[in-house]
């Protein structure tokens, strides 16, 4: 049986809803698995143990595909580019840009930064060494395996134009593998949990069923 390797976004979970519901598309005829990516905890957030845990769970489960969403899409563009995965990508409204926009949305101070963690159904303070880190990360370069990325027209959290930007510079860069492409859903927010057919028939070509 075909596994998905999916890797949650920013304030997200296994739980979340988009998981959940891509799980019950695509069972049983493939598997899914979500590790927890709030590492070493949501608070004391990680980019690093992020792409570690990927690259962990990746080496475990050897996914046929690995999906990443927003945040999770740098973490999958980032265990990739270290050769530790070599399944095809589906990026999922990639956080493409994420270090800029939030340098800019900082608010002054020194101090833990509030989010509202979905999961957690509660705000949680998230410290600064954590957007430190993210601005000092590249990983947003063209992968070298195929690539699908699929993003919403009126996302309200990563810019539309952000991501077709870096995608046509993917395209110019050379490394996209035969297959690759760029999809947009007109009417897509930054969630597209109401499109989750639309990354499921995706994810099925990606896998083979």
């Amino acid at each position: 049986m075909p596994t998905l390797l999916y890797l949650h976004g920013f304030a997200s979970s296994p739980g979340a809803a988009k998981a959940r519901a891509l799980g019950s598309a695509l069972e049983p005829a493939a598997s899914i698995v979500v590790p927890d990516l709030n590492l070493p905890s949501f608070a004391e957030l990680s980019f690093e143990r992020m792409v570690e845990r990927a690259i962990e769970v990746a080496a475990a489960s050897k996914p046929d595909v690995v999906l990443g969403s927003s945040l999770g899409a740098l973490v999958a563009l980032a265990a990739a580019s270290r050769a530790s995965v070599v399944a095809p990508l589906l990026l999922v409204a990639p956080a493409l840009g994420f270090a800029q926009r939030w340098a800019k949305r900082l608010p002054p101070g020194e101090g833990p930064v509030p989010f509202h963690h979905f999961a957690e159904g509660r705000e949680i303070p998230v410290h600064r060494a954590f957007f430190y880190e993210m601005a000092a990360i590249r990983a947003d370069e063209a992968p070298s395996q195929r690539v699908v990325v699929v993003m919403g027209r009126r996302d309200e959290t990563v810019p539309c134009e952000t991501v077709r930007e870096a995608w046509n510079g993917w395209v110019e860069s050379g490394r996209l593998a035969p297959g690759s492409r760029y999809e947009e859903i007109a009417d897509g927010d930054h969630g597209l949990v109401a499109h989750v057919e639309h990354i499921a028939r995706v994810a099925r070509e990606l896998l083979g069923i």
